[in-house]
């Protein structure tokens, strides 16, 4: 089969177009017929070796997992032993690792069945940016009916998610975004969109009961002022950073300057679990979320679906189609 590869760290131009073996399936798994995949800022990661901090996890001197890809879309092709919840055949979507491939083997409860309205390129959007929105703002947010949501990077994977699941949450919603993508934010159900290149969102006079920080373009002091009391900050981006610390540098400068204040602060990781694919899929299949797909790339283009998502300003995500 055809599959990204990547025998060390740097640039996009270390990902490599190969012919490898298929995976065999084991115990519990799920052979799938990938027909879409997507990109994430952790790929990116895990493809530069940055920040240096992380190496211990991702490999010292070379990429301890050398292929790329958690998100993917597909067709069961072929089950494990103690697999009840798919036959051959099946559509699929889900997260697991080395997906930027024809197959790929996936965890059973790893998957949940693609929604018939969805294209296998837009189920491959959901899994990981989705998954984080949900968890940010259900469950680190702990949002309420008729709360007031802040979500800071709008556009992006995470934040297109997040403003249709704060939506559906029953939250008056307000994104930030730049002036290209503030017609889109609004279509998705925001109640305001901020321009941030007009306006200051620090400096509007109005607060939030809930801060998600997708973009991590401000300071914890610029923040606060915007946070009722009591309030909630929930990080899920940062920006690059150096090569030492990288997003790590910001989050632990929010951390210990927010250390005395009345509001909560919390930064998390994602965590794939069955529960919450399938309350995706719910949403998804409910026509209350739509993926933002706004690129398309061949698998042979994988290097410049992660150029562009490095240049930070991908609308939506970008999809790598099998065909």
């Amino acid at each position: 089969m055809k599959a990204i590869v990547q025998d060390r760290f740097g640039p996009p131009e270390v990902l490599e177009l190969r012919e490898i073996g298929e995976p065999e399936v084991g115990e519990g798994e799920v052979l799938v017929r990938v027909r879409a995949a997507s990109v994430n800022p952790a790929d990116w990661y895990a493809m530069t070796g940055a920040p240096w901090v992380a190496r211990a996890q991702m490999g010292l001197r070379r990429p301890r997992r050398g292929r790329p890809g958690l998100d993917l879309a597909g067709v069961v092709a072929a089950v494990g032993g103690g697999v009840g919840r798919f036959t051959p055949g099946d559509e699929v979507f889900g997260a697991g690792t080395g997906t930027l491939a024809e197959y790929a083997a996936v965890p059973e409860d790893g998957l949940v069945p693609k929604p018939a309205r969805l294209s296998f390129e837009q189920a491959a959007a959901v899994p990981v940016a989705a998954l984080t929105a949900l968890q940010g703002l259900r469950d680190k947010g702990r949002v309420q009916p008729g709360q007031r949501v802040l979500i800071n990077g709008a556009s992006g994977g995470v934040g297109t998610f997040a403003v249709q699941i704060a939506e559906a949450l029953g939250a008056e919603v307000t994104g930030v975004c730049s002036t290209r993508n503030v017609a889109m934010v609004a279509s998705l159900g925001a109640d305001q969109v901020i321009d941030y290149t007009r306006e200051d969102f620090t400096r509007t006079g109005r607060n939030y009961h809930l801060l998600l920080d997708v973009a991590g373009s401000r300071s914890w002091p610029e923040c606060r002022q915007v946070l009722a009391p009591l309030a909630r900050f929930v990080m899920v981006g940062a920006p690059k950073g150096s090569a030492l610390l990288g997003p790590l540098g910001h989050i632990i400068r929010v951390r210990l300057a927010s250390l005395r204040a009345s509001q909560k602060v919390v930064f998390f990781i994602s965590k794939l679990n069955l529960q919450d694919l399938v309350a995706l899929q719910e949403l998804l299949e409910a026509g209350t979320v739509t993926p933002v797909v706004e690129r398309t790339y061949e698998l042979r283009e994988a290097a410049d679906a992660f150029r562009y998502l490095g240049e930070g300003h991908a609308q939506g995500k970008l999809v790598i189609s099998m065909g």
